[in-house]
């Protein structure tokens, strides 16, 4: 039997619904310390929720706050260094589609083998997941160096872009290793509820680049000054720390997925399953990240204050959507553990819980952002220009964010079902059909320039939840076999 549905509190005290019989900062140091393992297919939704959410909510507060940290010292550098980045992350949103469909792929599985209590089978998918990952991340960490420069001007930069970024752009999409690796096995944590781990792992990797950062870019006491060069430098070892130690906690005998070396020989009807999922996932985050390209093309011909205005901006956008993403993740786990129980009943009612939080959450978010923007962007530029243009993405983007916050929650929970395909077909008709389109018109026939493609964001991501909420409900997501 389901627990019966109880009113929303918010994620501070008074304690969120499911969270009365244990005090809800009890919940937060537990779930911090990650020391008990909890299964998470029983007991109240609201506490199962907070166990989860709350280490993944805190695993990518560093990382927004390392995005914001890299793009202010970047931002010292000049325009053509913020372009530099903002063209390379953009090619760098192919490899992040890449490591997040196998990342997807792998959560489901392992998280329907630990809802099924068969924590061999789960250890078994977590390896088969693992050298995946290796095998991809070889094959474009060397051809993304090797291409690095070609992209650049490919992305539409500027000689004097290229010229600033070259290097930028070589070390990044040639440590793309590290962010594959990353990834995956971070989402096999997520999967298996080990949350606490997880958010471990990206907090060391994020303190290594926080810290390397500036003494890189500027030449710091014994560290040469590198400019940008020494952002991707400080950035690829810091994700390289980070993947090593993951890898080392997951083949400890005492992980929730304890893998063993048995788990490594390669099983083809495992990876065939796990490429299935991560197949369809892939396609699903490219089109959605690939889409992020095409607004970036748009926008390089109208300049690098433009593009920089816009990176500066996304910076901050991503700042407060990532944790958003700790509530995702902790909703998909829910549902794949809960599938893996028999229990779609609870799996529904988590989705829409985690929502409703994350869309209080985002709703604040957004109004600080609207209210604040001007003040915010004077500590990235000094350039008017500049500013004006990040300002008015930041502003635009921001008034979509309550829907945003349920479009996240229902993609994430589409693919711990194992229906990575729904999703896919939902990015490709917002992204591609409408958002690209429509900001191309804003931009060029109704004559908005940059404008245009900042409300076509806002537009596209809008229509995307929209879409996730009627589909969510037909109920076809329970049914799927993983």
């Amino acid at each position: 039997m389901t627990e019966p549905a109880r009113p929303l509190d918010t994620l501070a005290p008074p304690a969120p619904a499911g969270a009365e019989a244990v005090g809800f900062w009890t919940i937060v140091k537990e779930s911090v310390r990650g020391e008990v393992h909890h299964d998470f297919t029983e007991g109240p939704i609201g506490r199962a929720i907070l166990l989860l959410a709350v280490p993944m909510v805190l695993e990518v507060v560093l990382e927004s706050v390392f995005a914001v940290a890299d793009i202010f010292w970047v931002s010292h550098l000049g325009p053509d260094a913020v372009a530099s980045v903002g063209l390379t992350e953009s090619l760098l949103t192919i490899v992040y589609a890449l490591a997040m469909g196998l990342g997807i792929g792998a959560t489901a599985v392992v998280a329907r083998r630990i809802g099924e209590k068969d924590r061999e089978g789960a250890a078994h998918a977590a390896a088969q997941a693992l050298v995946l990952a290796l095998i991809v991340s070889v094959v474009l960490g060397v051809t993304g160096a090797l291409l690095a420069p070609r992209l650049l001007i490919l992305m539409g930069a500027t000689p004097s872009v290229v010229a600033t970024g070259r290097s930028y752009a070589t070390i990044m999409l040639g440590g793309e290793a590290a962010i594959i690796v990353l990834f995956v096995v971070n989402a096999i944590f997520r999967g298996a509820g080990d949350a606490a781990i997880a958010m471990r792992v990206l907090w060391l990797a994020n303190i290594i680049n926080i810290v390397l950062g500036p003494l890189l870019i500027f030449g710091v006491g014994p560290f040469p000054r590198l400019g940008v060069t020494g952002a991707a430098i400080a950035t690829t070892v810091g994700r390289s720390v980070g993947a090593t130690y993951a890898v080392v906690r997951l083949f400890r005998h005492a992980s929730r997925v304890p893998v063993a070396r048995r788990h490594l020989r390669l099983d083809l009807g495992v990876m065939r399953q796990i490429l299935d999922l991560s197949g369809s996932a892939t396609i699903q985050n490219l089109i959605g990240m690939a889409s992020w390209l095409g607004l970036v093309r748009i926008l390089a011909g109208y300049g690098s204050d433009a593009l920089a205005g816009y990176t500066i901006a996304v910076r901050l956008i991503i700042f407060a959507l990532l944790p958003s993403w700790g509530l995702s993740n902790a909703a998909a786990t829910m549902v794949g553990q809960s599938l893996g129980a028999r229990n779609p009943d609870r799996a529904e009612a988590s989705v829409w819980r985690a929502g409703r939080y994350n869309a209080y959450f985002l709703t604040a978010v957004g109004l600080f952002f609207f209210v604040t923007a001007p003040l915010i962007l004077k500590a990235f530029t000094s350039d008017p220009t500049v500013a004006g243009y990040a300002v008015h993405c930041l502003r635009t983007v921001a008034l979509g964010y309550p829907l945003y916050a349920y479009g996240m929650v229902l993609t994430q929970s589409f693919n711990g079902a194992g229906d990575t395909w729904t999703p896919t077909w939902l990015n490709l008709a917002c992204f591609w059909v409408f958002e690209l389109p429509f900001a191309w018109t804003l931009s060029h026939i109704a004559g908005l320039g940059p404008a245009g493609v900042f409300w076509a964001i806002t537009a596209g991501f809008s229509m995307l939840a929209l879409a996730s909420v009627a589909v969510f409900r037909r109920g076809r997501w329970k049914t799927r076999v993983v």
